[in-house]
Protein backbone atom coordinates (compact mmCIF):
# COMPACT_ATOMS: atom_id res chain seq x y z
CA UNK A 1 0.00 0.00 0.00
CA UNK A 2 1.40 3.57 -0.74
CA UNK A 3 1.15 5.72 1.71
CA UNK A 4 0.50 9.02 0.21
CA UNK A 5 -1.68 11.50 0.56
CA UNK A 6 -2.91 12.89 -2.21
CA UNK A 7 -5.07 15.69 -1.38
CA UNK A 8 -6.87 17.74 1.92
CA UNK A 9 -9.83 15.17 2.28
CA UNK A 10 -7.36 12.63 2.74
CA UNK A 11 -5.06 14.66 5.16
CA UNK A 12 -8.37 15.30 7.15
CA UNK A 13 -9.82 11.79 7.49
CA UNK A 14 -6.32 10.94 8.88
CA UNK A 15 -6.23 13.27 11.43
CA UNK A 16 -9.18 12.77 12.76
CA UNK A 17 -8.81 9.05 13.11
CA UNK A 18 -6.04 9.71 15.68
CA UNK A 19 -8.29 8.94 18.30
CA UNK A 20 -10.23 5.70 18.73
CA UNK A 21 -14.14 4.17 19.65
CA UNK A 22 -12.70 5.25 23.56
CA UNK A 23 -11.06 8.74 22.64
CA UNK A 24 -7.62 7.18 23.20
CA UNK A 25 -4.83 8.79 21.15
CA UNK A 26 -3.74 6.41 18.74
CA UNK A 27 -1.18 7.70 15.80
CA UNK A 28 -0.31 3.62 13.87
CA UNK A 29 -2.80 4.77 11.07
CA UNK A 30 -0.92 8.34 9.88
CA UNK A 31 2.90 7.81 10.62
CA UNK A 32 3.28 6.01 7.36
CA UNK A 33 2.22 9.31 5.74
CA UNK A 34 5.53 11.37 7.76
CA UNK A 35 8.92 11.13 5.82
CA UNK A 36 11.43 9.75 7.55
CA UNK A 37 13.01 13.06 7.98
CA UNK A 38 10.10 14.65 9.19
CA UNK A 39 10.68 18.10 10.79
CA UNK A 40 7.85 19.03 13.52
CA UNK A 41 7.79 21.82 15.54
CA UNK A 42 5.32 23.93 17.94
CA UNK A 43 4.71 25.90 21.25
CA UNK A 44 7.35 23.55 23.24
CA UNK A 45 9.05 21.16 20.69
CA UNK A 46 11.12 20.97 17.29
CA UNK A 47 11.56 17.63 16.34
CA UNK A 48 13.66 16.06 13.61
CA UNK A 49 12.83 12.04 12.10
CA UNK A 50 10.38 10.09 12.58
CA UNK A 51 11.33 8.26 15.06
CA UNK A 52 11.49 11.13 17.54
CA UNK A 53 8.31 12.12 16.24
CA UNK A 54 6.71 8.51 17.11
CA UNK A 55 8.35 9.09 20.02
CA UNK A 56 6.38 12.38 20.90
CA UNK A 57 3.11 10.78 19.89
CA UNK A 58 3.69 7.72 22.42
CA UNK A 59 4.36 10.69 25.25
CA UNK A 60 1.23 11.83 24.11
CA UNK A 61 -0.54 8.88 24.20
CA UNK A 62 0.82 8.00 27.98
CA UNK A 63 -0.11 11.83 29.45
CA UNK A 64 -3.44 11.75 27.99
CA UNK A 65 -6.39 10.02 28.83
CA UNK A 66 -8.58 11.01 25.54
CA UNK A 67 -7.53 12.72 22.95
CA UNK A 68 -10.34 13.96 19.68
CA UNK A 69 -9.42 16.32 17.15
CA UNK A 70 -12.04 18.58 15.06
CA UNK A 71 -11.72 20.06 12.32
CA UNK A 72 -12.38 23.21 11.57
CA UNK A 73 -10.86 24.14 8.11
CA UNK A 74 -8.57 23.24 5.91
CA UNK A 75 -7.14 24.63 2.70
CA UNK A 76 -4.43 23.56 -0.10
CA UNK A 77 -2.09 25.38 -1.86
CA UNK A 78 -0.05 23.05 -4.11
CA UNK A 79 2.37 20.84 -1.46
CA UNK A 80 1.37 22.97 1.49
CA UNK A 81 -2.41 22.56 4.08
CA UNK A 82 -3.18 24.89 6.29
CA UNK A 83 -5.73 23.42 8.99
CA UNK A 84 -7.59 24.81 11.64
CA UNK A 85 -8.29 22.46 14.48
CA UNK A 86 -9.73 22.03 18.04
CA UNK A 87 -8.09 19.57 20.21
CA UNK A 88 -9.81 18.04 23.43
CA UNK A 89 -7.35 16.31 25.65
CA UNK A 90 -8.50 14.69 29.02
CA UNK A 91 -5.24 14.66 30.91
CA UNK A 92 -4.66 12.02 33.84
CA UNK A 93 -4.77 14.71 36.52
CA UNK A 94 -6.46 17.99 35.06
CA UNK A 95 -9.84 18.69 34.12
CA UNK A 96 -10.31 17.81 30.13
CA UNK A 97 -8.92 20.83 28.28
CA UNK A 98 -10.19 22.43 24.73
CA UNK A 99 -7.33 23.55 22.51
CA UNK A 100 -7.80 25.74 19.31
CA UNK A 101 -4.75 25.76 16.93
CA UNK A 102 -3.61 25.76 13.39
CA UNK A 103 -0.82 23.62 11.36
CA UNK A 104 0.65 24.26 8.33
CA UNK A 105 2.02 20.74 7.16
CA UNK A 106 4.37 20.44 3.99
CA UNK A 107 4.08 17.74 1.72
CA UNK A 108 7.25 16.58 -0.42
CA UNK A 109 7.44 15.62 -3.58
CA UNK A 110 6.25 11.47 -2.79
CA UNK A 111 3.11 12.71 -0.95
CA UNK A 112 4.47 12.03 2.71
CA UNK A 113 4.65 14.72 5.40
CA UNK A 114 8.01 16.59 5.94
CA UNK A 115 7.06 19.19 7.88
CA UNK A 116 4.45 20.04 10.15
CA UNK A 117 4.39 23.50 12.14
CA UNK A 118 1.98 23.57 15.30
CA UNK A 119 0.39 26.54 16.33
CA UNK A 120 -1.30 27.26 19.29
CA UNK A 121 -1.77 28.78 22.80
CA UNK A 122 -1.52 25.83 25.04
CA UNK A 123 -0.85 27.20 28.47
CA UNK A 124 -3.78 29.88 28.02
CA UNK A 125 -6.06 27.20 26.76
CA UNK A 126 -5.11 24.92 29.89
CA UNK A 127 -4.78 27.16 32.31
CA UNK A 128 -8.66 28.39 31.08
CA UNK A 129 -10.06 25.01 32.66
CA UNK A 130 -8.48 25.42 35.89
CA UNK A 131 -10.30 28.02 37.93
CA UNK A 132 -7.20 29.42 40.12
CA UNK A 133 -4.54 29.69 37.52
CA UNK A 134 -6.82 30.63 34.39
CA UNK A 135 -7.47 33.94 36.50
CA UNK A 136 -3.82 34.76 37.30
CA UNK A 137 -2.92 33.49 33.65
CA UNK A 138 -5.09 35.50 32.20
CA UNK A 139 -4.18 38.89 34.42
CA UNK A 140 -0.50 38.19 33.97
CA UNK A 141 -1.18 38.16 30.45
CA UNK A 142 -3.04 41.42 30.54
CA UNK A 143 -0.43 43.04 32.78
CA UNK A 144 2.11 42.14 30.41
CA UNK A 145 0.88 42.38 27.37
CA UNK A 146 -2.24 44.97 27.69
Amino acid sequence: MDYVITDKELLKELWTKIYDSQGRPNWSHILPYYAQDIFFKDSIQEIRGIHEFTAMTERLIKRSGSLKIEIKNIVQDGNVMFIEWIMTLTFHRLPSSSIYGSSRVSLNAEGKIIEQRDYYDLWGDIYDTIPVFGKIYRKFMYWIFG
